[in-house]
């Protein structure tokens, strides 16, 4: 694939958007270690609200990252876990904060003096 071909390739774009939604991310990363219910969700991630992190779940399993598993009796008992599509992104989203880790200051010092 050639650089240009980020710019036509809508595949390209839809790999993009998905990374672009912080909570898109967020979410993928807190389920890397199995299968977790929306309360253990919430409270894992923090600053995150229920409606938010619920729009979050279905995005990702409308697009086939993530994966609703409804344990035996009530509804209340669901788990959300990563397809193996969803694991795919792992690498690139660990290589992404990686990159904020190390130049996360750079960046805030660019913002500071683009205000200043």
């Amino acid at each position: 694939m050639t650089s240009d071909a980020y710019l036509a390739d809508c595949r390209a774009r839809l790999a993009f958007d998905l990374l672009a939604n912080t909570w898109n991310s967020v979410v993928l990363w807190a389920l890397r270690d199995g299968p977790s219910r929306h309360v253990e969700l919430r409270g894992r991630i923090g600053g995150i609200s229920s409606k938010v992190l619920t729009e979050t779940l279905r995005r990702l399993e409308f697009n086939g990252l993530v994966e609703r598993r409804v344990g035996a009796g009530t509804e209340s008992r669901a788990a959300y876990a990563l397809t193996p599509l969803g694991r795919t992104l792992l690498g690139p989203i660990g290589a992404f904060g990686e990159w904020a880790f190390e130049h996360g200051d750079e960046v805030m010092a660019a913002q500071e003096r683009h205000d200043g």
